[in-house]
């Protein structure tokens, strides 16, 4: 057989196709009107009802706009629910620029630690490449927010308000992740001719003054103290003036963050349920609290994360913002779009192969604030508060279904006392470590 494509192959492709009256159809419904309008289950859309027998009231939806950092406004949405709560307000926002502004810096930091731990791998080196492949990105995990507010606290939006660059960051990262090259380049360079770890941790220093006078640059160098100003739905004025980040957020937000573990379903083989997990490299804060995760059955974490809700507590969670979602009607199922049929194609990867095979990770952060349960407590379908403004969705709300929970949420974030007690003895044993490149490593 013939390892080219032949001309007699291409007649009879060609022939199959002209002579399958349902692809040509399809090829003049997709060509005017677009492969997933073509292809939408209308059965899909209306069984997407924004009634929930579970709700949580938020204040107004953020938009994280041209940036990434869903991750961050996933948990400061879960924060903010609580200040909202306890002061009795219409709506309350954190600010995400001051987060992203301390994410970088540390980040920065953590890549050029990496550099230093790593100059003896040589140029081309899977690990070297990964480190340099994206360092500076705006994505994070659940435990990078922890590590960032356990240090520097939190802040009203009001006080370090959105800027241009914050609401669109590729330029800003673009050039640190050019600099950042430079100066691994430069550090291992400094190597190479025999400079100490003392000496090159003074050139490493020196680095990240610039970085910080670039990150003032472009998103306002952070506040030291912040003033609580709001008026709650009675009229009452709440003022309280010259607080540190961490007083506020002790006040106001008063989360024991260390309390909150990942739940992870990653069914593939080199990843045995019931057994803690770790990824080697990732993180931000160097002396931060590691990414820490528990990889349990997927009804498993559906059973924690209700549980959380119905003790009027949102959930933080991560998954693959990707296959079989509507935008403009905000809807999450594996319904939606009826691929396999009409392209007639074989796309029946299970979760484990498509983690395997590259198909699917961990690409967006959110949060739940709802669920939709039967009589005898089984989800149907989960009500997402999203990062991407009032136009998608329900005035930004999305509905995911629970088939789509099944086959494309990766991570629940609880608190610990919604778990058994075999899952909390699983936090005692040793971490299995990932390597930097693991799928389960992806940063939403």
């Amino acid at each position: 057989m013939s390892t080219n494509i032949t001309p007699d192959h291409l007649g009879e492709y060609s022939s199959n196709f002209n002579n399958d009256r349902a692809s040509r159809v399809a090829r003049d419904a997709v060509m005017a009107g677009g492969l997933l309008s073509s292809c939408k289950n209308p059965a899909a859309v209306r069984r997407s009802n924004h009634e929930f027998s579970l709700t949580l009231k938020q204040g107004a939806m953020t938009n994280q706009k041209q940036s990434g950092r869903c991750w961050l406004f996933a948990a400061t949405n879960v924060m903010r629910f609580k200040i909202i709560k306890s002061c009795n307000l219409e709506n309350f926002e954190l600010s995400q620029s001051y987060l992203l502004f301390w994410d970088k810096l540390e980040k920065c930091n953590w890549f050029l630690e990496n550099i230093l731990d790593t100059l003896e791998e040589p140029v081309g080196s899977r690990i070297l490449c990964h480190l340099l492949s994206d360092p500076i990105c705006d994505g994070g995990q659940w435990d990078m927010a922890v590590n960032l507010i356990n240090k520097y606290g939190v802040v009203p939006k009001y006080s370090m308000p959105e800027s241009a660059v914050s609401s669109g960051t590729r330029e800003m990262n673009r050039i640190m992740t050019e600099l950042l090259r430079t100066d691994a380049c430069i550090l291992r360079g400094a190597a190479g001719e025999g400079a100490d770890r003392k000496a090159l941790e003074e050139k490493k220093a020196d680095m990240l003054k610039d970085i910080y006078r670039m990150l003032c640059i472009c998103l306002g160098e952070p506040p030291k103290t912040v003033d609580m100003e709001a008026r709650d739905k009675d009229g009452n004025f709440i003022q309280e003036l010259g607080l540190t980040p961490q007083e506020f957020f002790k006040k106001y937000v008063g989360m024991d963050l260390n309390e909150y573990i990942s739940l992870i379903n990653a069914p593939t083989s080199d990843k045995p349920l019931y057994r803690k997990y770790t990824v080697s490299m990732l993180g931000n804060v160097k002396d931060g609290n590691p990414i820490c995760y528990i990889n349990l059955p997927i009804e498993e974490l559906k059973k924690a994360a209700i549980a959380q809700l119905k003790d009027g507590e949102p959930v933080w969670f991560g998954c693959d913002m990707g296959p079989y979602i509507n935008r403009d009607a905000g809807i999450m199922d594996t319904g939606i779009y009826d691929l396999k049929d009409f392209l007639q194609v074989d796309l029946s990867m299970d979760k484990g192969q498509r983690l395997d095979y590259g198909q699917s990770l961990m690409t967006h952060a959110m949060v739940f604030q709802g669920v939709n349960l039967t009589g005898d407590e089984v989800p149907t379908r989960w009500r997402v508060e999203n990062s991407w403004g009032e136009d998608p969705g329900k005035k930004g709300y999305f509905i995911m279904s629970d088939s789509w929970f099944d086959e494309y949420m990766y991570q629940v974030v609880v608190n610990k006392k919604y778990l058994s007690k075999e899952q909390l003895d699983i936090l005692d044993t040793e971490a299995i470590v990932l390597n930097p490149w693991d799928p389960m490593g992806s940063l939403a």
